[in-house]
This record gives C-alpha cells, structure tokens and sequence, in this order.
C-alpha cells in the first residue's frame, strides 16, 4: 500500500543533526452490518493510525548516529489521546545508528508490526479490508524493548528484540518477550517469516509469514498466520491471497481472499473477502475505499476492524459481517 510506515525511518535523515515534526492523519467514514442492522460512524486509524512525532538524529562519528523517536498516537475523530494518561504511547525510544545496523532501547513498535505485517497483504494490513488483520493477532507495541535491526546483506535482513518486564510485575523473571523478523529479497520475489512469544499476563504465542511477487503492474501476496494467548483469548490459525494492480502511479486497486480456523470453538472458522481502491491525490494525501463481506460459521465471533479501530461486536456467534469504508490521509 502507498502509506506503509518505514522500519528503520529513511537514511537521508543522517546527513546532519537534525529533528524533525511528523505526523499522521487518518479518518473515515465506515458502515458495518454485525449482523444487528448497519451502524454508521467516524473512525480515526483505521488504515494507519493517526500520530504526531518528533524524529531526531545526531552524528557521534564517521557513520555512526545517536537516533531517538517520541511518538504519540490519537483520535482524528474527537482529539482524545490514543492511550489516556499516555504521552509517547506509540514510541519512545534512543538508540544508535550505523553501517552495522541499528540499536534501540526504549517503547517501541514490535518489529512483527510495523512494516513487517504490512507488507504481508494488498491492504498494507490496514482498513477493513484486511482479513490478514481482522483475523490474526500480534502484539503492536512492546515497552522496555531492546531492538536490534541488521543491515541489508545480499537481499537478507532481520530484526530481534527482546522486551524486559516491568519491576510492577514482580514476578522473578526478567523477561517479557521476544520478537523475530526476517526477510530476504531476490529481485521481485520477497520472502517474510516473523515470530513472537510473550509472557505474563496475556501471554501471545505468534506465527507470521508468506510471500510476495510483483510482475509489471500486477503484485500478488500470499501469507500465513497462526496464535495462541492474548487478551481476549486468540487460538486460531489462516492464511491470505490478494493482489493488486496499479492502474497508474497514482491509482491502485486490490482484491483478497482470507480464511481462519477459530480453534476455540469446534469447528468455528470465517472467511473474508475483500476489495479495496487507493489514489494518491498528492504526494502527502492518499484516498482510500475499502469493502468486505466477513462470514462467521459454527460459533466465530471475528469482525471487521482497522489497525486503531475497534470493530463491531458481532450479533451472535456465527453472524456474517459487512461493511464499507471511505478515508483520506494526509502526512507530513
């Protein structure tokens, strides 16, 4: 999708001491049928969340950089904090940058999150359309991490962290979680595996992975999911297909098949489908549309969501989903 997020940000930063204002604003307008009638409303985040930061870079020696990022997310909508009582919920963190890679330390984005789950579907892991995000779990964000992102070597990186636990806990061990990503490049072919474990009180076991292939102005993607833990409980596992074609380079348009299996409930599975339109009316400002048809059987209760967009509560267990989605976002 146009607007994924970067993971590390752009070198061209590094160039001199700087620091730089960003920011995100997404809002939609959304209608979704839970199966009790269809509801309209304003969602903030629902493709990318919205968020103003500060980006800063200091060069120490040769290559070598001191980097930080204090990000804060909140609502388009009402202008509410994202987290109450939170400042910097999204990242929080110091580190150093070189031609060795990048340490950081500090509240920051789980490496399985941004850009990695992104890059596993046509919609960028984002809107409603997403059933790779309406159907799968991970963890978005981990605090008191230790991030470790490798460079580019012959199409391959990866990233690992490892996140401490908070002295509240008081449990005896010292460690939360871990995160691993790994990708490898081989001209228009890209292979993504991705996995998590935390521990503690919601505990998530994840699995993420697939593929994606782009020939002229078709890319197809191709990705698997698995969990097991979070608050509420997830025990499922799935996979996705989409595609996308680009009518021009401002104008794109995206298709998807999603199934899970709901390992909660015998026999409770859901499929998605969805379709999604994109164009760039500047450099700065993308419109999106974006439609799906979820349905639940057995006992499935999943919904339609976005990435900081908490979907409708299905009407009863089994109950089809289907919604719509017209947003804009403009960075800066």
């Amino acid at each position: 999708m146009g607007c994924a997020a970067q993971w590390p940000p752009a070198h061209a930063a590094d160039t001199a001491n700087t620091v730089t204002l960003y920011g995100v604003f997404d809002t939609s307008l959304e209608v979704t049928n839970p199966g009790s009638g269809w509801t309209s409303r304003l969602d903030s985040g629902a493709y990318r969340g919205s968020r103003v930061g500060l980006r800063g870079s200091e060069q120490l020696s040769g290559d070598t950089f001191l980097v930080f990022t204090l990000e804060n997310g909140f609502s388009s909508a009402d202008g509410t904090l994202q987290t109450p009582g939170v400042i910097f919920n999204r990242q929080a963190w110091i580190g150093a940058r070189g031609n060795w890679g990048e340490l950081r330390v500090g509240r920051q984005y789980s490496p399985i999150y941004i850009p990695f789950k992104g890059n596993l579907d046509a919609f960028g892991a984002g809107t409603i359309a997403s059933g790779l995000n309406n159907l799968s779990k991970i963890t978005p964000y981990a605090s008191n991490a230790i991030a470790y992102l490798s460079p580019l070597i012959a199409g391959f990186d990866a990233t690992v962290m490892v996140s401490t636990r908070d002295p509240s806990e008081n449990d005896g061990n010292g460690i939360d979680g871990y995160f691993v990503t790994a990708s490898y490049q081989l001209e228009s072919l890209r292979l993504l595996y991705a996995r998590q474990q935390t521990h503690g009180a919601g505990a998530l076991r994840a699995n993420l992975g697939g593929a994606t292939y782009a020939v002229n102005k078709v890319r197809v993607w191709l990705a698997f999911f698995n969990g097991d833990g979070g608050t509420p409980l997830y025990h499922g596992a799935g996979g996705s297909l989409s595609a996308q074609y680009a009518f021009s380079a401002r104008a794109r348009a995206s298709l998807g098949y999603t199934h899970a299996r709901d390992f909660t409930g015998a026999g409770a599975n859901a499929d998605q489908f969805s379709a999604a339109l994109e164009y760039d009316m500047s450099p700065t400002l993308l419109l999106y549309f974006s439609a799906a048809y979820l349905a639940n059987h057995e006992d499935a209760s999943f919904t339609l969501r976005g990435v900081n967009v908490t979907g409708l509560p299905v009407a009863y267990p089994g109950a089809p989903v289907k919604g719509v989605q017209l947003g804009l976002i403009e960075r800066f």
